[in-house]
Formats: structure tokens, sequence, C-alpha cells
């Protein structure tokens, strides 16, 4: 009866395992998704985590891809899918040194698979690149000086006053709505200034909402700008009475991912303690290297404002909490138990994240 009730148990496993293959070959990778969990209560399989692991990378759900395909070969040490799949996570979460181990294994054994090999010479690539860069960094370069910046006298946009008042923030989402570009010189004192608030704050935030008030939480807007002015067309500009609090990834795969964050943080300007910006891991160089934002604020101003916007994502805060209540972090849990509010607080957040630790936990 054990044996018969097992076999129905496979059998049921082999069946879900089935629908689930048939939902993602139809791009349905959520449902595909619940069809392996389902499959994973029954039986334990290394090709079920594998291809649990494989429809999270469609989803971009690049933790939970590696930690399944971890269990793949936890499950089985021979599978090789297995490292693939945790070779391309890592690799899409900007790991490379993790990558290039995994996709190593999968190239010793099959020599001739063309996609890991390419995929292992562009991890090589992306890590050279960055130790060269580390290299360099060393090297502090001089800050750039917005007074050595000159507007001419041929610009027709806005000039960036003194005190940024909403008035003079709509009219910005005006001209950027209008595809028109901010000067360089404001571009850069808007990065000194918003770098000079974020830098007083402590990795954690604490931000208080009276009873009688509420706060608009908004997560991933990733350069897309039209849907940032909607967002505000439906729910009301920022403002004493309407705070936001937006909560990283910013930046990345959009087209206006300058216009965005140039946007976000002249409300930050504007009303410091009403508008709250947190990092998520796309407030990173490798992120903005591999999904468009560096490319994207050279072609529009320079390397030099690339630099400076770098700089100041190191700044923004890890997190945020919420009338003492909620917590609020890009990421989501951590890896390690036990973690309290100080040690978010007390993390040293002023740098690029780290491949593991709170900081890593918290913004991927």
């Amino acid at each position: 009866e054990e044996v018969k009730a097992n076999g129905a148990l496979s059998a049921r496993a082999e069946e879900l395992k089935a629908q689930g293959n048939q939902k993602f070959k139809e791009a349905h990778f959520s449902a595909a998704i619940d069809l392996y969990t389902q499959a994973l209560e029954l039986t334990s399989s290394a090709i079920l985590f594998c291809n649990r692991s494989l429809a999270h990378l469609k989803l971009e759900n690049y933790g939970y891809a590696e930690a399944d395909a971890t269990r793949a070969i936890e499950c089985d040490p021979t599978y090789i899918k297995g490292y693939y799949r945790r070779g391309s996570a890592f690799f899409a979460m900007g790991k490379f040194k993790q990558a290039i181990k995994d996709l190593k294994s999968v190239c010793k054994i099959v020599p001739n698979d063309r996609d890991a090999k390419t995929k292992l010479a562009t991890a090589q690539k992306e890590l050279r690149a960055i130790l060269f860069a580390e290299c360099l960094e060393r090297e502090t370069p001089p800050p750039l000086n917005p007074e050595n910046i000159i507007v001419p006298d041929s610009y027709q946009g806005l000039h960036l006053p003194d005190v940024v008042t909403e008035s003079w923030v709509v009219n910005l989402m005006q001209e950027f709505k209008d595809q028109k570009k901010l000067h360089k010189k404001y571009v850069v004192l808007i990065l000194l200034r918003i770098r000079e608030i974020l830098s007083r704050y402590t990795s954690l935030v604490y931000v208080n909402i009276p009873d009688d008030n509420e706060i608009t939480v908004c997560g991933d807007v990733h350069g897309q700008y039209y849907d940032l002015m909607n967002i505000f067309q439906v729910n009301g500009r920022p403002n004493v009475e309407n705070p936001y609090l937006f909560n990283g990834d910013f930046v990345d795969r959009g087209s206006f991912s300058v216009e965005v964050i140039l946007t976000l943080f002249a409300w930050k300007i504007c009303y410091p303690n009403h508008f709250h910006l947190t990092r998520g891991n796309h407030e990173s160089k490798n992120m903005n290297k591999m999904y468009g934002f560096e490319g994207e604020v050279i072609a529009k101003y320079d390397a030099e404002v690339y630099d400076l916007f770098s700089n100041v994502f190191c700044y923004l805060p890890l997190g945020a909490v919420l009338n003492n209540r909620v917590l609020v972090v890009h990421g989501g849990l951590f890896a390690q138990d036990g973690i309290k509010l100080a040690d978010i607080d007390n993390t040293d957040r002023v740098r690029e994240p780290p491949e593991s630790g709170i900081m890593c936990d918290i913004l991927w």
C-alpha cells in the first residue's frame, strides 16, 4: 500500500509538472510556478526546482531563481542545468564572481554550450571592468563644480531657483513631458542639493503619518516617466497633506530614467519631510551599466554627470519605518535570522551594494 501511495504521489507530481510545462510554454509563468510548487509539495526533484527557477528568471525574480537552482543542485549535484540556472540568476543580479564559478562548471561538462560560453565570457568581461573601475576610484577625481559650468544665453529652459517650489517642479515636469532638457549646471546643482539632504539620514528612515492622513507607497518606476506623471494625476501631486514614499528602482529599462529621477529628486528638495525615497537594487553601477541608465545619462549629459548620479545613489536610505508599524524595503526578508531595525540603521550604506549581508538582502 505504501508503494502504491508513493506511486500515486509521483504520478500526480508528474501530472502537475506537465501542466506547469504547458503554462510555461504559453508564457503564463506565474501559473507555471504555482503548478511546480504543488508538484514539489508531493516530491522533491532537481528537475522541478530547476523548472521553477527558470520561470522565476522569466519574471525577473532573480533571488527566488537562485534559491531554487541551489535546491536543485542540493537534490542532484550532477544536474548541470541547476548550475546554469543559478549562474544565470547570479549574472542577472550582477554577482559576476558567483556567476563565473557556476558557468565554468557548466562549460567544463558541456564545452560546446554556446549560451553558457557567451554568458561566461560576458560575466568575465564585466568583472574585469568592475575591478578596473575600483582601481580608478582609489584616485578620487576632483568634485564637479557647477560654478565652472556656463549656461549659454541661447538656453531657453528652466533655471534652478534658490528655493525649489511646487510650481517650479510642476513646470519642470511639463518641460520633461515636452521632451526638453534641463541644463547640465542645474542637474549638477540638484544632485548636490539632494546629496546634502540624504546625507543627514541614517540608513533607516522613520516616517510619522498623522492618524487623519495617509501616505502613498510606490514601487518600481524604472524610467517610465509618463507612468510617473499618471500617478500624480490620479493620486494628486506631493505636498504636506499628500506624502509619498518611492521605494527604489527609479531608473533603468525605461527611456526616461533621467527625467524620472530628476523629478523625484526635485520633489524631495521641495518637500523633504513629506516626500521619501529609498534605494533599490537598480540604484547601483552594475545594474545601471547592464540595464541602460549609464548609457542614457552619458547620451543626454556626460560621464561626469553619471558619476555624480552614482555617488548620490549611495546616500539613499535603505528602508523606511512607517508609524513604527510597517517596514518598507525594496528587497525582502533577510537570509540571516534575528536582524533588528538597529542592525539596518547601523548599516554603512554609502557604497555600492555588496554581494551578501543586510544591505544586499534589503536591495534584492
